[in-house]
Formats: structure tokens, sequence, C-alpha cells
């Protein structure tokens, strides 16, 4: 029987794959590239970070706040008199000196009867000294002597009471501030108690905000304090008040810094970026790209501890400055990851980049 020359063909190569694999069989033979099982990732060199020698520093705590501008006094002047408005000699918005005219009610009867107060007085001290030498000479009694001392006295009072209710007519300031708004234009009729304008206080000035109640308790009367003000200028005082009882809407607590405002450019009411002093105690100066979040969502900063493994801390933030920021919770000096510390968990061992 004739074969074809192709399958002849096909047949060797047929025989020489199979002795092929019976060879490698018998000889043990396999690709030298292979990894042995169990083995793979033997050998990979820890993860590579970067670090910063960061040491411990005593610095001032401070409190942060939104707070704003308020007159440390408002006081609406009003009439002790009845009387028509005679002159505002005091513009609204300009600067006053304490006891300056801002209301002046018209004279009508009281000069009058000023005069006539006094007119008395002197009747009844001649009276009084007429009395007391005829008393020497035995010509008046004791009785009548005394008696014309008290009606000397009750004329003396008359003519204070008629000089009080004449200065009264001038509605005085009572004290050194702006008078901001005018009440009365001349010719209102003023009743007692009703009001004449509106005195503030500017120097010095509050710096008001409300603190959280988790911080209320570090903040001391006479601490230092600053503010920023929305109009760009900064004040400098002290905490005079620190309220005790909590608003019950937002619970916080009300503060109140004194600031010296001599200039009187820091008006009432502009917002304010307050900082007070809550004491003092270790910080840390930490670039702002070192700061993260672990798993449990807590901000704080990954650093090397011993055995170059990866350690956290949680921190808080005491003030940031174009330095970076200062934070508490470390403790002695740290080497702060700031290099893939985004890349690495607790506990894992890590080398330091350039070692």
């Amino acid at each position: 029987m004739q074969f074809k020359t192709s399958y002849l063909v096909a047949a060797g190569i047929l025989g020489v794959v199979v002795l092929y694999f019976i060879i490698r069989t018998l000889f043990g033979g396999s690709d030298s590239h292979e990894t042995p099982k169990g083995k793979a990732g033997a050998g990979r060199p820890a993860p590579s970070v970067q670090v910063t020698v960061v040491p411990e520093q005593v610095r001032t705590y401070y409190v942060n706040m939104r707070g704003r501008t308020e007159s440390a006094r408002t006081v609406v002047v009003r009439a002790e008199t009845a009387g028509i408005v005679a002159q505002t000699p005091v513009t609204e918005g300009s600067f006053v000196r304490r006891g300056a005219v801002l209301c002046r009610l018209s004279v009508d009867a009281r000069q009058a009867t000023l005069d006539q107060a006094r007119a008395n007085l002197r009747s009844r001290d001649l009276q009084q000294q007429a009395s007391v030498k005829l008393a020497e000479k035995g010509y008046r009694s004791q009785t009548q002597v005394l008696q014309d001392k008290a009606n000397l006295d009750n004329a003396a009072a008359q003519v204070r009471q008629a000089e009080i209710a004449l200065e009264q007519i001038n509605i005085r300031a009572p004290f050194a501030g702006v008078f901001d708004r005018r009440e009365a234009e001349v010719g209102t009729y003023l009743s007692p108690g009703q009001a004449c304008g509106t005195m503030i206080e500017l120097n010095p000035i509050l710096i008001v905000g409300d603190v959280p109640e988790t911080e209320a308790g570090r903040l001391k009367i006479g601490e230092p304090a600053t503010a920023q003000l929305v109009s760009g200028e900064s004040l400098s005082g002290r905490v005079r008040f620190v309220a005790r009882d909590a608003d019950p809407q937002t619970r916080t607590y009300r503060v109140e810094v004194t600031a010296p405002n001599a200039s009187m450019t820091a008006r009432s009411g502009l917002s304010a970026e307050m900082k007070v002093a809550a004491g003092s105690g270790p910080a840390h100066l930490v670039p702002v790209s070192a700061i993260v979040l672990d798993s449990a969502g807590r901000q704080g900063v990954r650093y090397l501890a011993v055995g170059s493994k990866v350690a956290f801390a949680p921190t808080t933030t005491l003030d940031e400055t174009p330095q970076g920021i200062w934070v508490r919770g470390l403790s002695g000096t740290v080497q702060v990851i700031t290099v893939g510390q985004s890349y690495v968990s607790e506990g894992q061992t890590v080398r330091v980049a350039g070692k």
C-alpha cells in the first residue's frame, strides 16, 4: 500500500514532539524562570518615606472664634423735666465729651422761679440775723430764733431746687463718646423720660464672641486676646467677661474682650476673627501636608516609632501659620512622615529615603 508523502511528514513531526516530552519527563526539566510555589513576593523592599524631625516646644494655646465689635456702653439719654426743645448743639455721629449739651429745652418760667427763690432767701437771711441780735438783748425768745433759722434753711432749699430745675433743661452726655442718633428736633415737646438721643462709648471697644462649651472652661478673665477686623484693622485687649450660663439655642458661652480704641476708627458691629489665649503647653509645628485622617476619621499625623514602624497620633490644631500648623497631641521630638504618609498604615515597617 502506498502512503502519501504529506502523511509521512506529519507522522515524523508528531514523533519528534512525543519524543521531546518523554525526554523532558525522564530528566525533570523545568523552566528556569518559573518562581517556586510559595515564594511569591520574597525579597520585596519596605516602602520608602520621607520624614521631618519636629521638636517639642512650649507655646501659648489659643481659642479661635468668630466675633463682632460692640460699643462698651450704649445709653439713651432722656429728659428729666418737661419742655420744648430749643437747641440741638451736637450733630449726629460726632464725638462729644462728658457733660456736653445734647439737647436744650426752653427756659420758660424756670429762671423767674429761681430769681424769686433767691430773693426769698435774702429776706429770710436778714430776718434770721435780726432775730439773733434781738435774742442777745432779750427781746426775742430762743424758740423764735430757731424758727427763723428753719425758715432760712427752707428758703435755701427752694433756691437749690430752682437751680436744679433750670439746669435740667440741659440734657447732657453722661460720658465721652459718639452721639450716634438724635431722637428729638427743635420744637419737639419732651416729657420727663422721653429720649433726646443715643450715646455710644467706643473707647474702649468690646469684641464679643461665642465659644463652644468644650472650650469655655479654658478661658480666664484677664487673658490677652487679639482680633482681626473685617475692615483690616487689628485690635489687642484682654478678656473681661466669660458667661457662666450657655445660650439655650446654640449651647455656646458669650465672651467679651475689651480693647483700646483711642483713634475711634473701629466701629461697632464689625465682624472679627478672635484669638483668645488659653494657657500654654507642649506643641509641635508640623507641615500642613503631614495632616492625615486615620481609619476612624480622626485628624492627626503619622510618624516613625521604634523599629521604623509607622504610628499614628491624633492631634488638635492650635494655630495655623505660614510655616505650618501648631498641633497638640504629640510627645517629645518626633519624626513626622511628610512624604508617603497616605500610602502606609499603622504598624507597617518602612525605610527612610536617603538612609
